[in-house]
């Protein structure tokens, strides 16, 4: 499942390096024009998937997690193989349409072996499964680019859809499903939307746990599109493009990196306790970002950055193991992926707003704020009520 969640993660980030090029070959359009339907193309993918993910998850809990994975799969590599023969951008955006669609395959995953991990290894576990997806947006847009500049455009996507077409193949020979008794027993326990609102909503931590995740996507996000523009303030090269993506991509590379010590610890001593730690540290690795007078500063300091985000997805979905019945993981687990997803349109936006009016150094500040509030209310929400698994409207599993 690492293995397959690298390639889902990688496809949907791997046109980043040649989107507006490839747009391009569709005639003849003026810059704005190829920079306002890149930034559509780009962002309607995630878009409804933050609107569709819970339905995969729900779908996986109550039919099992395996078929959702296997339709995901093909879904997903069907849409990028139709991508290399489109003729127009109205096109593309209707297949990366349909990418958003079909994408419930991580949180599908997470699902299923959240569902087959015990609750004391569940950080571990998750946070190695968590490897193949940081590693999958790190190296996306890096592979993206390489198979462009070597096959071309068409290629490449046909590539990327037979890898993941062949990582759907391994799910369906790899991947042990439940047994007849758990699906018996899922279904006994299998509830309505609105009453997995309510567990959600009565179980404060939980309901802030998944907040997390939109602001962690959100902070990481805010910079992304600035990040060329505040590289070229702090040097004057003819390699700005190349090293606002390392300064970017080193930050995922931290991730990969701590992800599963991350994990590891929580499940020591408490996921609440490490998401806590990550959010502080986090906060007063992105803050000084804003004062760099050098790019080495800057890329140290994302790298400093990255290392203590790796603990928030991990712990999050070990949290969400331990505090939900698996009868209903999966939809949850689809919600907790809608926050990233939002995350991922607002942060930009927001990031633009931000240094547009002010600077661009103002959007470390705003990020930095997030994640300081953001730890003084889990703070606060872990303090007033102690996290509470399996409280609420349904019975244990």
């Amino acid at each position: 499942m690492c293995i397959a969640n690298f390639f889902v993660a990688a496809s949907a980030t791997m046109v980043l390096p040649f989107l507006s090029l490839y747009i391009e070959t569709f005639g003849e359009f003026s810059d704005a024009y190829v920079q306002r339907w890149s930034g559509f193309v780009f962002g309607i993918t995630f878009l409804v998937a933050f609107a569709v993910s819970p339905l995969w998850g729900r779908f996986g809990d109550r039919f099992g997690r395996k078929k959702i994975l296997i339709i995901t799969g093909f879904g997903i590599a069907f849409s990028i193989f139709l991508m290399g023969y489109v003729n127009s951008v109205q096109g593309l955006f209707v297949l990366r349409f349909f990418m958003g669609l079909v994408t419930g395959f991580v949180p599908t995953s997470m699902a299923l072996i959240a569902a087959q991990t015990n609750k004391e290894t569940a950080g571990r576990v998750l946070g190695t499964l968590q490897m193949g997806t940081v590693s999958g947006g790190l190296f996306g847009p890096l592979l993206g680019g390489a198979l462009a500049d070597a096959f071309g455009f068409t290629y490449t996507f046909i590539i990327t859809a037979v890898v993941i077409s062949a990582a759907s193949v391994l799910v369906i020979f790899g991947v042990k499903e439940m047994t007849a008794a758990e699906r018996k027993q899922n279904e006994k326990e299998y509830r309505s939307m609105k009453e997995v609102f309510l567990l959600i909503f009565k179980n404060p931590v939980l309901l802030m746990v998944m907040i997390l995740s939109f602001v962690i996507q959100t902070a990481n996000f805010s910079i992304q599109p600035q990040l060329a523009l505040y590289v070229n303030q702090l040097l004057e090269t003819q390699n700005i493009a190349f090293l606002a993506g390392l300064a970017f991509s080193v930050t995922g590379l931290g991730n990969a990196l701590t992800t599963r010590g991350w994990g590891i610890l929580g499940d020591r001593i408490g996921h609440e306790k490490v998401l806590l730690i990550c959010l502080i540290l986090a906060g007063l690795f992105f803050l000084p970002q804003a004062f760099a007078v050098d790019i080495w500063q800057l890329v140290i300091l994302r790298f400093l950055f990255g290392l203590q985000i790796g603990g928030i997805i991990p712990n999050v979905t070990a949290y969400i193991r331990r505090a939900v019945p698996l009868s209903v993981q999966g939809e949850v687990l689809g919600y907790n992926q809608s926050f990233r997803f939002l995350g991922n349109v607002v942060g930009p936006v927001a990031g633009g707003l931000i240094a547009g009016y002010f600077s661009i150094s103002s959007v470390f500040y705003f990020s930095s704020l997030l994640f300081f509030l953001a730890a003084v209310a889990l703070y606060i929400v872990v303090k007033v009520k102690p996290a509470s698994p399996h409280k609420g409207t349904f019975s244990e599993s």
